[in-house]
Order: structure tokens, then sequence, then C-alpha cells
């Protein structure tokens, strides 16, 4: 049996190696919080989706698609499927209780557990079957219908019906019938169980038949080494018997194992969606679109860890960005720019999960890869400098980049002048475009910014945070070219006051444009 919720052919490994970049997209993008709320405190919830989450970085359409069919279900039927979980749950409770495992000395002990997990599994199974059929009808994911089409043709009445009586059968509580053949040196060889004769006598025979069989031996009770043999005897026949229905049980566990870890996903979405709905935050199921093209579009798009860190709805942006390969993020200082970056790259990386975003609509090609180059507090262990330490980032990111990635840059390689910066930033954008690599880069570096605008490339969009006359800041990005200040002073004056502070004007002279500069500003697209 197979439960194949996480992908259309295949099982879902939690286990296997995370990408080496995971820690930094978790940090970068502040995804504790929400790994947290969607566990709930469930251990296995928080190892699954995050495992679900980072290993979507190299996702592809159709495992998308199978994904966002059953969470529609999951999330029409929360309750459903949490029965479901717990009943999946329930099954490692019924396994902690006894152990049968083929590693034991003893067949009879192999036997003996083996026989007694599977008859106290089998309510559990005919629950799950009992539930597959009640609810399946509502279902429409292939997923779903295809898990409850094999519980019920797997487990019907009559096959559980006679599960029970092989049960009965295997406990051999009556003794066992066992035939052998003499081997070399008068051994016994070729060790085999053998159905026992059914006794047609009557009961009130039975009752009053004292007749011992034709051959018998009785066993001394003080015989402790005659025991011991006739004990590993038995367990030369019983050997087969017991490893069969101890391959059945750990078969039996196994499926409710992987039905319970690929629920998890599920469970843990709908306890996100849950809290997303109670905060007012609307959500939809994204649009992925082939990794080959380059299509960015959304409608009030959030950022997810600002939502969930301040328990209510936040600023949304919209964005068409489609045909863009490179996307420069300038404006006011905590204007909300490093928030809306991490609101792109949350809703990829859940996109390419297979699960919601945080807005009104979501579209964007698939994506090779995901990678963050974010600014870093100073090296606590003065090892190296910030400049450093951002090449040494950066080197690691190349080491693992491939094409039709994409790779979000937070105010990189400003820790040094911002000539160099500026100078460094650009060749390392140029060869990542070069190689069919989106780059998504929040920037103060004038120099660096201004010098894409005047390259006038049609792939590239500039955004800026918006600032109102009186300095407040919005929240909003919207399209435009970059400005020489990033308004600095706003924020001075608000924490040392009006006029501790020049005007705007004061701050700098401003750069001269070169000869037709102004114009040709006015015609970029």
């Amino acid at each position: 049996m197979k439960a194949y919720l996480m992908h259309h052919d295949r099982d879902f490994d939690p286990r296997r190696p995370l990408p080496l970049n995971g820690r930094d997209l978790l940090d970068d993008l502040e995804l504790h919080g929400m790994l947290e709320t969607m566990a709930a405190d469930d251990e296995l919830v928080l190892d699954v989706c995050r495992a679900a989450l980072l290993g979507a970085t190299h996702s592809d359409a159709g495992t998308i698609r199978h994904r966002q069919q059953v969470l529609a279900d999951a999330l029409a039927h929360p309750q459903f499927i949490r029965d479901l979980y717990t009943l999946a749950t329930s099954a490692q409770e019924v396994r902690k209780k006894g152990y049968w495992g083929l590693s034991l000395h003893h067949a009879s002990g192999v036997l003996h557990g083996a026989v007694d997990f599977v008859g106290n599994i089998i309510p559990l199974l005919r629950q799950v079957r009992m539930l597959a059929a009640e609810g399946g009808v509502n279902f429409q994911s292939e997923g779903l219908r295809r898990l409850f089409s094999m519980l019920e043709a797997e487990l019907s009445d009559d096959y559980i019906a006679l599960v029970q009586q092989h049960l009965k059968t295997l406990k051999f509580s009556h003794g066992f019938v066992m035939s052998a053949r003499i081997g070399q040196g008068n051994k016994g060889r070729d060790y085999v169980i053998r159905t026992p004769n059914p006794d047609t006598r009557g009961w009130i025979r039975r009752l009053f038949d004292r007749r011992l069989p034709p051959q018998h031996y009785t066993l001394s009770p003080r015989d402790e080494a005659g025991a011991r043999a006739l004990s590993e005897l038995g367990d030369r026949g019983i050997d087969p018997v017991a490893n069969a229905v101890a391959q059945s049980a750990e078969h039996i566990m196994s499926f409710f194992m992987m039905l319970r870890t690929e629920l998890a996903f599920y469970i843990g979405c709908i306890n996100l969606h849950e809290r997303l709905m109670a905060e007012g935050q609307p959500v939809c199921m994204p649009r992925p679109l082939p990794q080959d093209e380059r299509r960015l579009a959304f409608t009030a798009l959030a950022d997810l860890a600002l939502v969930l860190k301040l328990g209510r709805k936040v600023v949304a942006n919209d964005l068409a960005a489609d045909g863009r390969d490179l996307l420069i993020i300038t404006g006011a200082n905590q204007g909300g720019k490093s928030s809306f970056l991490r609101g792109i790259g949350a809703a990829q990386l859940m996109m390419q999960s297979g699960m919601f975003v945080t807005a009104a609509a979501f579209s964007a090609n698939l994506c090779n890869g995901i990678y963050t180059h974010y600014k870093r507090e100073e090296d606590a262990g003065m090892e190296s400098g910030k400049f450093d330490e951002e090449l040494k980032r950066m080197s690691q990111i190349v080491d693992l980049i491939a094409g039709d990635a994409l790779v979000l840059f937070n105010e990189s390689f400003a820790a040094t002048n911002e000539r160099e910066g500026a100078e460094i930033a650009r060749q390392i954008v140029d060869a990542l475009l070069s190689r069919r690599i989106k780059v998504l880069f929040v920037s103060h570096q004038f120099e660096f910014s201004h010098g894409f605008l005047r390259r006038g490339l049609p792939n590239a969009l500039f955004l800026r945070a918006q600032r109102q006359d009186d300095g407040a800041r919005t929240f909003k990005i919207a399209e435009g070219e970059p400005l020489q200040t990033s308004y600095g002073l706003d924020l001075y004056r608000n924490i040392f006051g009006a006029d501790a502070a020049p005007a705007d004007g004061e701050a700098a002279a401003p750069v001269p444009e070169a000869e037709g500069e102004a114009e040709r500003r006015e015609t970029v697209p």
C-alpha cells in the first residue's frame, strides 16, 4: 500500500539531505516563524514541512500541481485530514506496545509479537477504510482519491475477516503440527508447519475422550535442557512463518508511517492557513510557469514573516515583471524594501513546495535553485572582515548555482567604499545574467543602480520604496528610477529631533547629469 500524497509516482523522503544553502534561506527569509506556526509543537510536522519547503528549490510543475490539488481538498475538509492523521499516529502507539523485530533470537517471540501487532492494528485499518469510504466522495484530487480507492480495494471486509482467521490459527493455542526430514547424521531438516487436521468429533466426545494420541512424549517439568531443546526444535519450524508474519507487520507499519509523514505536510498547511485567516490575510494558489520563461507578477503580496510577527495584515504590493531578469529595488531607508524582497523569496519557495502564498494572485516561473545573499552582522570571532565574508559567501553560491536559478541580494557588497562595491556588484550581476540567472537586488548604492539604468537594459526593472512629502513611509514599492538619497535624514530627525540635521536640499549637492541624460531617462520604459 502506498500513500502518494506528496508525489504522484513515489513516496516522500523527509530524510533527504537539505540543500547546502538551506540555513541561509531559513535565516534570510525568516521562515522559522512560519515553520513553528505550521508545526504547532508537532516535531514530525516541523521536520516534514522544513524538508518540503527547502527541498522545493528544485521542484517540477507536475509535483506542484499534484500537491496543490491535495492541499485544496485538505483546506476544504481540514477535520477529515486531522482525523486521518490521528489514526496514522495511533499506529505508532500500537507499535510501541510490543516488538516483533526480525533481529529477535527466538522465532516464537517474533511470531507472537507480530501476530499481536497485526491483531491490534486491524481495528485501525478498519477505521481508516471506513473514514475513507465516508468522506472520499467529497474529494477531487488525484492523490486522495487514489488513496481511498486503494484502501477500499485492499481492505475489504472479506479480506479483514480472512486476516483475523489466520491470526487465530497462528496463535497456535493448542500447539502445532510440524513435519521434518531426516538429514545427514540423523539431524532434522526441511522443517515445515502443517495445517492441523480438523477434529471431527462432537463436543461431547471431545469433552470425555481422555485418550492420548498414539505417539507422544511427556517432558519432565524439571528438564530445563529438554525444554530448551524442544523450544529450539519448534523455532526451526516456526521461523519461516514468523518471518512472513513479521514482514507483513512491517509492511502495515510502514504504510501508516508514510501516510502520517505525507499527511504531516498538509496538517502544517492547514495550521498556517487557519492562522492567516484569523489575521485576515488573503492567500491564493499560485500559478507555476515553465522554468525557461521569465515571469513574475502578483497582486497584494504580503511578507509572510511580517504578518506572523505583527499578528495582523500588513501593507501588500503589486508587481508586473514578466520578461525581466533583473529587478533593482532602491528608495527610502525603512521603506519596506527588505520586506518586499523577503515576501517574494518566501512566496517562490512556497509555490515550488506546492503551498498557497500570501497574495491575492501570484504567478512566477519555476527556478532551478533559490539563493540569498544578505548582509550580515560583524563577525563576532573577528576571523574576517564583513566584506571578506560577503565575498566568501558569494563564492559558495557560485559553486552551487546553475542556470535558471534565482538569487536575492539584500544590500550586498556595501561593506567597502561605494565605488568598489558598485563595481564588484555590477560584475557579479552581469556574470549571473549571462548564465540565465534571475537577480533581485536591494541596494542603497546609487552608482551601482544608476549604472544599470544608464545602460538601458530591456530585461531590467527598477523599483523604488515610496516616501511621502512629509517623510512618512508608505511601505509601497513601485516602479521608479534610483535616487541619490535614501532619505536617511528622515530617520535622523525622528530620533534626534527636527532641527538636528540640515534640510534635504543642504544634505548634498546633486550630481550633474550627463548631456542628454534627462531626456534619455524619460524614454526608459
